[in-house]
């Protein structure tokens, strides 16, 4: 069992499963509320979650489920929302096996059946007979949450903040002689939204089949990432670019044009080259001190004729 508090996509902490105590992630979160509120907070987890964890297990027994069922997944989602215009949102939602189960109407003080089956049937029967912890529910999305969540968003202001530019790259994959695929990985960026589309000839490509873009997902430095990619047809004449723009580069884009990664392998091959050119050069210095005149002449003409030989190659395969 695993319970997460969120601000936005910034986790505040967590809950133990083991002692229901919770643990602070942001130093911040803590200090923003007073002992009091968390102490009544801390109280109602260790009251409530594992009455919660009891409930659907009875209810998986009382409708001859097996207990427990295989998979057995419930998700609960709660909390508020405030809008630019000051007015608020709160839900109270669960999740059964990765479905809608159940959710809360905050105007009339009652459950909502999402699912159709004797299990969600015997869980609303039961939470209908809780009327003062519905009622609990109700104040705690409705009022309290919005007065901490204005409190929260008041001392994490600056992880709220935060921005980090993204970094952006394209290259190129052949999956058969017939098809190009375009790859712009964009990776780096935080806050999470973000907007990537490609260029043919300055104009942007519609959605269509030849256009799949990832959905975003996170980094592990609590950045995130995510990649578009393009299908095109070899030498068709036209010219192509991602461009990215994100909020950390306010009102200018990146633009990243097919053709720098051709750059950047011209430039990986002329390092190797040259690293290619100094194991030669020791080898040859090294059959001089043994005094193989005939042997390093051949063996220097060889290295010399190899890559000659890389460097054609290569720039067939870039051509």
């Amino acid at each position: 069992m695993v319970w997460l508090g969120l601000l936005e996509d910034i986790e505040l902490g967590s809950v133990d499963k083991h002692t229901w105590s919770i643990h602070f992630y942001q130093p911040w979160v803590y200090q923003a509320l007073p002992h009091s509120d968390w102490d009544i907070i801390h109280d109602m987890i260790k009251v409530y979650l594992p009455e919660s964890n009891r409930m659907f297990h009875e209810g998986a027994m009382e409708n001859e489920l097996p207990s427990p069922p295989d998979p057995f997944v419930i998700q609960c989602m709660a909390g508020c929302k405030i809008y630019p215009n000051r007015t608020s949102q709160a839900f109270v939602s669960v999740g059964y096996n990765g479905l809608d189960f159940l959710s809360f109407d905050m105007d009339n003080n009652t459950w909502i059946l999402c699912q159709d089956n004797s299990l969600a049937w015997y869980i609303v029967a039961t939470l209908q007979n809780y009327t003062v912890f519905n009622k609990m529910v109700e104040v705690l999305a409705k009022d309290t949450c919005v007065d901490d969540l204005e409190v929260l968003v008041s001392n994490g202001k600056a992880a709220l903040e935060r921005q980090e530019p993204p970094v952006a790259t394209v290259f190129a994959r052949t999956p058969s002689p017939a098809q190009l695929l375009l790859v712009c990985r964009v990776t780096g960026f935080y806050p999470r939204h973000i907007s990537v589309a490609w260029l043919q000839d300055g104009q942007e490509v519609p959605p269509g089949p030849a256009l799949n873009t990832s959905s975003i997902l996170p980094n592990a430095d609590l950045t995130y990432q995510l990649r578009s990619i393009l299908a095109v047809s070899p030498r068709d004449g036209h010219s192509y670019a991602c461009r990215v723009r994100h909020r950390s580069l306010g009102t200018h884009s990146l633009l990243i044009p097919w053709g720098n990664s051709e750059v950047v392998l011209i430039a990986g091959l002329g390092a190797g080259l040259l690293a290619a050119v100094a194991v030669a050069a020791i080898t040859v210095l090294w059959v001089r001190r043994c005094r193989h005149r005939l042997l390093t002449a051949a063996f220097t003409y060889h290295i010399a004729e190899l890559l000659v030989l890389r460097l054609n190659c290569c720039t067939v395969t870039m051509v």
